[in-house]
């Protein structure tokens, strides 16, 4: 069996919007029956997920889809079908195609609810694209 098409979702510390957006994004594709999966990094990560990313995810019965934040390689990048940026990407990672930005995302420290629902409407449009393509 070949592997899933990747999909990284990428943010700053990797602690909290791409938790947020990768682990409901695997929740949505399941129940739509997409073969795709996928994954959190940071370009700086933190040590650990945010304390209100962790508390969210369970409220929402949800378990994150990474136990801590991981730093995104060129390996991710460069396996990816998709990259779905909440920061811009430093020089370090080069050209690494067609990034989609999701710059409208309130902070997950601010307000987890609001920032969820945020990105669910990215995610929502984003899986809509996907089912619609060939």
């Amino acid at each position: 069996m070949f592997p899933k098409p990747i999909i990284v979702f990428v943010c700053e510390h990797g602690a909290a919007k791409s938790i947020v957006a990768a682990t409901y994004f695997n929740e949505l594709a399941a129940k739509h029956g997409l073969n795709l999966k996928a994954i959190a990094r940071g370009t700086n990560p933190d040590k650990a997920m945010s304390e209100q990313t962790a508390q969210g995810l369970e409220k929402d019965g949800l378990i994150p889809i990474e136990p801590t934040p991981q730093r995104l390689s060129t390996i991710d990048l460069q396996s990816a079908q998709r990259i779905v940026s909440f920061c811009e990407l430093p020089a370090e990672y080069g050209e690494v195609g067609v990034i989609e930005q999701w710059n409208d995302v309130s902070p997950v420290s601010q307000d987890y609810d609001k920032a969820r629902d945020e990105i669910l409407k990215h995610l929502h449009d984003l899986l809509n694209r996907i089912r619609s393509s060939p």
